[in-house]
């Protein structure tokens, strides 16, 4: 039971700390609104095509530290289903990191 606490707590840091930080520099050079604009693409069960303004911000985002996070399991906790997510370059006309 103690081990199952820990883990509880440990998960409630690392969400704070994600979600503290992307307010903050943001993540992957990307803020918590360019996050936002993006994020109806990336919600099933009926995702949209990424906007004009969704594809300009991932333009400018570091690909390659976002990929970093397409297995993390706060991606499915916060709505965005990581399979939609590793698509979304392509529909924005962005390549995709190498083996990401």
């Amino acid at each position: 039971m103690m081990e199952f606490s820990k883990l509880g707590v440990l998960m409630v840091v690392i969400m704070v700390v994600i979600v503290g930080g992307m307010e903050g520099a943001g993540l992957c050079e990307m803020s918590e609104d360019d996050f936002r604009s993006c994020r109806p693409s990336l919600m099933r069960p009926k995702p949209v095509d990424p906007s004009a303004h969704c594809c300009e911000v991932l333009s400018g985002a570091n690909l390659t530290c976002l990929c970093y996070y397409r297995n993390s399991i706060l991606l499915p906790y916060f709505g965005i289903d990581p399979e939609l997510a590793l698509r979304l370059p392509s529909k924005c006309n962005l390549t995709n990191p190498t083996n990401c």
